[in-house]
């Protein structure tokens, strides 16, 4: 919760926009998870904010245990705006996400202008690679993201520490196994990437989700 709030108040800062009541926008928040498992919150340039909830996405437990497929977003359609900061702008990714699933895939790998990988339409990218977990630097452009910052802290605590480079294609030719994550649907293994001239195959299991999934379930804090 913290987190999440603190990077609200950091892009509320920049942005010069007002900030809101942080206690009423908890107590909103608390309100609504007694019917809401999953909640976004959307501050507005005069301090209002708006709380909304969803489910947990039906088909979650069926990504996590075999995979979802993706397709890499080389169009500049695609390129997110303030890719560092969480926006309500999410046309540009919404547009990958609705292009990949007429590709018959469920995700979308969206790229810079160089074609180096940088995130999904809805998560971060995690690689295994030589023994270690390998994600994108957050100076190539990309959101942060929550929960790539926690899985990031429990890694360094247990002496693994990811590998931060950018993904360009020698880098993502070298790995054994892909995932994303985010807050909602923890790490969802990638078994299948598509672009125009290759397909890349991936394990839907592997010794490195199981890693992440651990680091998630025993040493993340989850209290709100």
């Amino acid at each position: 919760w913290q987190q999440h709030c603190r990077r609200l108040k950091s892009s509320l800062e920049l942005f010069q926009w007002s900030e809101p009541d942080w206690q009423r926008v908890r107590e909103g928040a608390e309100l609504m998870m007694a019917r809401s498992p999953v909640l976004r919150i959307a501050i507005f340039p005069d301090g209002r904010e708006l709380i909304t909830g969803r489910i947990v996405p039906h088909e979650l437990a069926s990504r996590q245990a075999v995979g979802v497929k993706a397709w890499v977003a080389a169009d500049s359609l695609f390129i997110r705006s303030l890719p560092t900061h969480k926006t309500g702008n999410y046309l540009s990714c919404w547009l990958a996400l609705q292009a990949a699933q007429r590709q018959g895939c469920q995700e979308a790998i969206l790229v810079d202008g160089q074609g180096n990988w940088l995130e999904t339409s809805t998560g971060n990218l995690w690689g295994w690679r030589e023994g270690r977990w390998w994600t994108p630097p957050i100076e190539v452009g990309i959101l942060p993201g929550v929960m790539r910052s926690q899985l990031l802290n429990c890694l360094d605590n247990q002496g693994h520490p990811a590998i931060l480079e950018p993904w360009t294609a020698e880098v993502v030719s070298g790995f054994e196994a892909l995932a994303y994550s985010n807050s909602v649907v923890e790490v969802i293994p990638i078994c299948e990437v598509f672009s125009e001239n290759k397909t890349r195959v991936y394990p839907g299991s592997h010794q490195g989700f199981s890693q992440l999934r651990q680091l998630f379930r025993e040493q993340l804090p989850r209290k709100f």
